[in-house]
């Protein structure tokens, strides 16, 4: 397979039923809305979804990683499990982030000594550094002593505390912290503390938002008290919730050039995952209040076009709030609306960089302006893998 060059993306569009749910909530408790084309809107942050998508790929990869600041909490408690005297244990744990680099990771001394920055790793990263230090007890049990002793010396003059040395050894530590799953090569890794840590996203997500007017509707409930006293009626706990209802747009594009490079040249490894992520993005939904809402639709229509030289969105196809059918719903008109969106813009641009392009859809007849309709979801993601691999200037 030849490499893509210059950038090869594949971009996803669904149109997506949403029940009666709450996704995704702002700090005020409320569903999360969104102001677009002069009608409020329902909204789905982007990291919301992310999340759900990433900890699904895990489970099915079984590689899972950790977005964590308590790495040296974490590395402590490890080896208090393994016998380590507390102290020993607490000074191992800060000497993994004080190796990490030549200066040290930066930590916030008040909160413990957790790092500044969240780190993203894989999770078996754990069992390596305490290995390490395991390995390097002895230099370990030194360097606490000598601090200790520092530390109890009468004082001359005001006492300053010294920067701690580094113990074990960094580029080492380095390598662990360097370290990659399937999930850090997709979503990428902001680490700018430790030399080639930094890992650029192969995925964009965009917040999905509903095609229409959609704003919180309000539910007061009451939760009744099992336990009363006798001749004493009345609820425990009494509230109103908010939650939502809306057709989404969701769109999500998967940069194959970048992740590509992220697994070092590796292509069918690249296609594997795209694959995989195509299946979670489409299945996967927040968890957000499903007990009580339980809002399990599923998509209506999945659209995916390949493209060289830069992803295209459609959002722009609900910039003008979608109006309801005569008989209600949103569903058909919405097909519309993307299905003229994507033959204008099919008009505007050319097909010189569009690879490939289907969908597959619960809509009873076909779809113009969408490429190859596909039965079902499986055939759509094998046809998806088969024309990102195609060369470029392909057309199918």
């Amino acid at each position: 397979m030849t490499a893509y060059a210059p950038a090869r993306y594949a971009d996803f569009h669904i149109l997506h039923p949403l029940p009666a749910s709450l996704l995704n909530r702002g700090e005020d408790d409320l569903p999360k809305t969104l102001n677009l084309g002069g009608v409020v809107r329902a909204l789905v942050s982007s990291q919301s979804w992310k999340r759900a998508v990433r900890l699904r790929l895990e489970d099915v990869l079984d590689e899972h990683a950790a977005r964590t600041r308590m790495l040296p909490l974490r590395v402590a408690d490890a080896l208090r499990a393994a016998g380590w005297p507390t102290d020993l244990a607490a000074f191992a744990g800060t000497q993994i982030v004080r190796s990490a680099t030549t200066e040290g990771l930066k930590t916030e001394e008040n909160q413990r000594g957790i790092t500044s920055a969240t780190l993203y790793l894989p999770r078996d990263v754990l069992d390596d550094l305490t290995d390490l230090c395991t390995e390097h007890r002895p230099h370990l049990e030194e360097a606490l002593a000598k601090e200790t002793a520092a530390q109890t010396a009468p004082a001359k003059g005001p006492r300053k505390k010294p920067k701690a040395e580094a113990v074990l050894p960094t580029p080492r530590v380095a390598s662990v912290i360097r370290r990659r799953t399937a999930t850090i090569n997709l979503f990428g890794r902001m680490l700018a503390e430790v030399p080639d840590a930094h890992v650029d996203g192969a995925v964009q997500m965009a917040p999905a938002f509903t095609v229409h007017p959609s704003s919180p509707q309000p539910d007061y409930f009451t939760a009744v008290e099992d336990w009363a006293a006798p001749n004493e009626a009345g609820s425990a706990h009494l509230q109103t919730a908010f939650f939502t209802t809306g057709l989404l747009y969701r769109y999500a594009t998967v940069n194959l050039t970048e992740l590509t490079r992220n697994l070092n040249g590796d292509h069918e490894q690249a296609l594997h995952l795209l694959g995989l992520f195509a299946d979670a993005f489409i299945d996967v939904m927040p968890g957000a209040k499903k007990t009580s809402t339980a809002p399990h639709a599923y998509p209506h229509l999945v659209h995916y076009t390949i493209r060289d030289r830069r992803p295209v969105s459609y959002a722009a196809a609900f910039e003008q709030p979608v109006k309801h059918a005569p008989g209600g719903g949103y569903t058909a008109p919405a097909i519309t609306a993307l299905s003229q969106h994507a033959g204008a813009l099919n008009r505007l641009l050319g097909t010189r960089h569009l690879v490939g392009c289907g969908y597959a859809t619960l809509h009873p007849g076909p779809v113009d302006h969408l490429g190859t309709a596909h039965a079902g979801l499986d055939d759509l993601i094998d046809a998806l893998t088969k024309n990102a691999a195609l060369p470029t200037g392909t057309l199918v």
